[in-house]
């Protein structure tokens, strides 16, 4: 036994909450008809949830800069790779109604 100090489980329930209605709001956004925001939306939910995913379950909060570093690399090679997705949809043809 180390005696340190168990950590408290209630932020985990409640980014677990979190993450849960954000995913309940990214599949009713799929039934609404906002047009061109919709990616816009969707990739704000994305954001946050990834967000929450880093800052609480990965514990960037006390982490080292260097695990800082590395986690905002993958975070902007996901962003990179987003914005090439977004890009080759944007630019084909015949997807519109």
């Amino acid at each position: 036994m180390s005696g340190q100090a168990p950590e408290p489980i209630l932020p985990y329930f409640i980014g677990w909450a979190v993450l849960l209605l954000l995913l309940g709001l990214s599949v009713w956004s799929a039934y609404l008809d906002i047009g061109a925001w919709h990616p816009f939306v969707n990739f704000g939910i994305a954001f946050t949830q990834t967000a929450i995913i880093f800052i609480l379950f990965m514990r960037l909060r006390a982490a080292p800069r260097l695990t800082w570093l590395i986690a905002g690399s993958g975070f902007f090679w996901l962003m990179f790779l987003y914005g090439l997705t977004a890009v080759d949809y944007a630019t084909r043809s015949g997807l519109s109604n």
